[in-house]
């Protein structure tokens, strides 16, 4: 389980989500990366290049950030 004491160094989002990552799936340009942060799945599209730098892996601790400014819900 993640613990509820990692936090982002220095962040302006206020949706910060801490969790561990679970998924990373690279390509030659871009990784997916899924991070479980309670019962939440939170899923980002990054460059591999960042992802790799950021040694992604599944088991690492991670906090996801979500800072939008725009979220369309529809109806089906």
């Amino acid at each position: 389980a993640a613990s509820p004491d990692v936090q982002p160094r220095t962040a302006s989002a206020r949706n910060s989500f801490p969790g561990i990552v679970i998924r990373v799936e690279r390509d030659r340009v871009m990784a997916l990366v899924e991070v479980q942060a309670g019962r939440y799945r939170v899923t980002s599209l990054m460059s591999r290049e960042a992802a790799d730098e950021l040694g992604l892996e599944p088991g690492v601790r991670a906090v996801a950030s979500v800072k939008a400014t725009n979220v369309v819900i529809e109806l089906p």
